[in-house]
């Protein structure tokens, strides 16, 4: 039983003919004779009378009129809806991100995005490294973000953001002033070193010379966290410039260029290539790239281009 066969079932009925469907429903009588005795013989049941040169419902016919009835209109339903969907998005969409994207990064995203797209749902995902990318592969995020480069060739990846590590003092420290500091500048002083991830990937090649001689303090998987020890006097750290751009410019603590070369960071935008993505879906991606290109992402200030994953 299909619901062409419901379709062609229920003109008969309201016809009260079979050549009269056949023409509604653009096939030839034996093609509509054909459908009836499928149905007849799927449901080991008669579902007309044929009296004369008129035609009548059986007991089983009119059961079968009642659900078709309630299934077409069904059918109906489920395509309105569907359309309007398209009309107006609904539904969630999960995002991965770490925490400090969660705080510098999204919620400008989200609050342009809300603004368009008032009755779809957004949650975050908070995730750290490569579990943003796991997280997507898996499906248990729709979009993730996360610093570049990304590996998986099954990941679209587009930049949203970059900026530059930096080493972050107290005011009153002795490398506070410094225009750039060197790995071996650090080999008196304790350090608060993120835990794990790409920038502590990054952390750990360029102290690689001196890392016998470190005074590594603590290892903390948390900017906020960071800045606040370090406010505390508890030791220097390393986070992306723009994620202690207010406690800067406040003079709670100053930010160091690491050298000789800067520590460049690249953050990107990353979903499946082979997920066909709702109107809510692109429409996150494109509020993303705008307001990447913008400058609404802070610390971006460039035009946004794909990255290759």
């Amino acid at each position: 039983m299909d619901l062409d066969q419901l379709h062609t079932f229920l003109e008969i009925v309201r016809l009260k003919s079979f050549s009269k469907a056949a023409q509604t429903c653009f096939r030839t009588q034996p093609a509509i004779s054909a459908q009836v005795r499928q149905l007849e013989q799927e449901l080991n049941a008669s579902l007309f009378e044929r009296l004369g040169t008129r035609i009548a419902l059986t007991p089983a016919g009119r059961i079968l009129a009642d659900y078709a009835e309630q299934i077409l209109a069904l059918r109906r339903q489920a395509q309105d809806a569907i359309n309007e969907l398209e009309r107006t998005p609904r539904g969630e969409l999960v995002i991965a991100a770490n925490e400090a994207t969660c705080i510098y990064v999204l919620p400008t995203v989200f609050s342009e995005f809300k603004r368009q797209f008032p009755n779809v749902q957004l949650s975050v995902d908070r995730s750290y490294g490569g579990r943003v990318v796991e997280a997507v592969m898996e499906n248990q995020a729709d979009f993730g973000v996360t610093q570049l480069p990304v590996q998986e060739k099954r990941l679209e990846v587009a930049l949203i953001h970059r900026d530059e590590i930096r080493l972050i003092t107290p005011p009153e420290h002795p490398l506070a002033g410094r225009d750039m500091v060197q790995c071996q500048d650090l080999l008196p002083f304790p350090l608060l070193m993120p835990k794990t991830g790409s920038t502590r990937a990054k952390l750990n090649a360029w102290l690689e010379l001196v890392e016998e001689d470190l005074q590594v303090s603590m290892e903390l998987d948390s900017t906020e966290m960071i800045k606040r020890f370090v406010q505390a006097g508890l030791g220097l750290g390393f986070i992306a410039a723009s994620h202690c751009r207010e406690e800067v410019a406040a003079g709670r603590l100053m930010a160091v260029p690491l050298g000789p070369e800067p520590m460049l960071r690249r953050v990107g935008l990353v979903y499946r290539k082979d997920k066909a993505l709702s109107k809510a879906a692109l429409g996150f991606i494109q509020v993303m790239l705008e307001r990447a290109a913008e400058g609404g992402v802070p610390g971006n200030s460039f035009r946004n281009r794909p990255a290759s994953a």
